[in-house]
């Protein structure tokens, strides 16, 4: 049995470290020895990330690890989700970003002002907070990045939408409406069509930003169903706010605050056995 004095000084030690984070000091990162081991499909090197004159990520060192699920949590505004969206790029679209250190997807850098961004986000999948299917059919949404590459074969396009739309765990409750207009389908539905769309074009990295958050339980329960399905076959990164759903569905879970990494393991070890107090603090909701 843990001593209350004890507890009490890892509280003291968890907030004098997120006071040291607060007041802009360098921490260095708790990376469990086996994120040393994985085999990365994407390795994120010393890398910050400016809003204009605001640093929003401080000095990331982390590896995505291939075929599995990587959960992202902490406090709002702590920069989980301004880090998935630079796994893509989507931040170029905001004036005034700017970068330092490298992110290599498949050992290439993908920060480079000479990259395909266009190329880029076809191999890195996103689905986003809320559910956003183009007003078309079912079928054509599912197979537009398909279309967008110029394939026009009818077989390869029904194959890849069935495949697809399975994939996603929605082909047996849509495969008879597919040229119904998609805005019909439920929230849920909605969501899993977007990552049915998603992988439609084979992405090496499937990046989900808070995908079940404008859901009801059931639809929420559904879709980390099909996460725990695309395993494997893909890589995932899933920003979330609820502890318990980075529990169930990630095989690893970074902590962020404040811009900085501050714990990086196996999701089994982070909930149960962290190493900081300030990650047992966060996750048990004693602050964030």
């Amino acid at each position: 049995m843990v001593r209350a004095p004890d507890i009490l000084k890892d509280l003291e030690a968890g907030a004098s470290r997120l006071e040291a984070v607060a007041r802009g000091e360098k921490i260095p990162s708790e990376i469990h020895g086996e994120m040393t081991r994985i085999d990365s499909i994407m390795d994120i090197d010393a890398f910050s990330f400016w809003y204009g004159p605001k640093q929003a990520l401080f000095d990331i060192f982390m590896g995505i690890p291939r075929g599995k699920v990587t959960a992202l949590i902490g406090p709002s505004g702590c920069g989980k989700s301004t880090l998935l969206r630079c796994m893509n790029r989507m931040n170029d679209l905001i004036d005034g970003i700017r970068v330092s250190g490298d992110i290599r997807l498949n050992g290439e850098s993908i920060v480079g002002p000479a990259v395909d961004v266009i190329d880029l986000r076809k191999r890195t999948g996103m689905v986003f907070q809320k559910p956003n299917p183009f007003p078309m059919s079912i079928f054509e949404n599912v197979v537009y990045p398909l279309r967008i590459d110029g394939v026009s074969n009818r077989a390869v396009l029904r194959e890849v939408c069935e495949k697809s739309l399975r994939s996603a765990a929605l082909w047996d409750e849509v495969k008879d409406r597919l040229h119904e207009n998609a805005l019909r389908l439920s929230g849920g539905q909605q969501q899993r069509l977007c990552i049915a769309r998603a992988i439609a074009g084979s992405p090496e990295i499937l990046l989900l930003d808070e995908p079940c958050s404008a859901l009801d339980p059931i639809a929420t329960n559904k879709i980390e169903e099909l996460i725990h399905s695309l395993r494997g076959e893909f890589t995932v990164v899933i920003v979330t706010h609820n502890m318990q759903q980075a529990a169930r569905v990630s095989d690893y879970t970074a902590l962020f605050y404040l811009g900085r990494l501050i714990e990086y393991g196996p999701t089994t070890a982070i909930f149960s056995n962290p190493h900081l107090a300030e990650t047992e603090s966060y996750i048990t909701g004693r602050f964030g």
